[in-house]
């Protein structure tokens, strides 16, 4: 695993100790050298190095990390830059595009979002190749409800976008007065037109950060 080095290290440092995340530590090193695992063992903590902690401006929860070839490098919802679009990631671009009038790229590689303060967060952070939730219930669950309480503890405005039923489970940790927390069906294709569509998640983002003095994300990602 690439080693965190930036302030998310202070407020994730206890969790390494912790007796949940050293049996959660040698099952991922033991699934690495037995099975392919995604994303690569470098990119796993990606999310933490694009958008350190206090940048975070938008907090995006997905599952866990696309089970793939070549797909999954540490963002919720983004596949690198020569792969196909996920239909979960196609519906996004869809409102964004509708929302905001953003133009449709020919890639799903969100990198761009990450380093303006938006923590595309997995519940899960590895997956077995070709077998999706294969990592749930190993104590990743636990280390990221750590980071959501570290993004709740900033008393400053952070939008927290919830997309379908696993990601609202974690509102209940979203206490913070100062934050917006918007919540939509997930946008996969099973449930995108129970209101995913039509719920202007990029936009409100954009008003509620400009209202609060904050510079708003350039959600437009471009072609390569």
């Amino acid at each position: 695993m690439g080693m965190i080095n930036n302030d998310w290290l202070e407020v994730l440092e206890p969790e390494f100790k912790k007796p949940y995340y050293g049996k959660l530590f040698q099952f991922v090193k033991e699934e690495y050298n037995r099975f392919v695992i995604y994303p690569p063992a470098d990119d796993i903590f990606n999310a933490f190095h694009f958008t350190p902690l206090h940048e975070v401006k938008v907090l995006i929860v997905g599952q866990d990390p696309y089970h793939n070839e070549h797909q999954a490098h540490g963002l919720c919802f983004s596949v690198m830059p020569d792969q196909e679009i996920p239909p979960s990631l196609v519906n996004i671009y869809k409102e964004l595009h509708d929302d905001l009038g953003c133009d449709i790229p020919n890639n799903g590689y969100l990198e761009k979002w990450a380093r303006q303060g938006v923590l595309m967060l997995n519940t899960v952070l590895t997956v077995r190749a070709h077998q999706a939730n294969s990592h749930q219930g190993r104590g990743w669950e636990q280390f990221t409800d750590a980071v959501i309480q570290a993004v709740n503890a900033q008393d400053r405005p952070i939008v927290c976008i919830l997309w379908g039923k696993p990601a609202q489970s974690k509102k209940c940790m979203l206490t913070n007065p100062n934050h917006l927390i918007l919540e939509a069906p997930h946008p996969s294709p099973l449930s995108a037109y129970r209101g995913f569509f039509g719920s202007k998640p990029f936009s409100q983002t954009n008003h509620f950060l400009e209202e609060h003095g904050v510079l708003p994300i350039d959600w437009q990602i471009e072609n390569v």
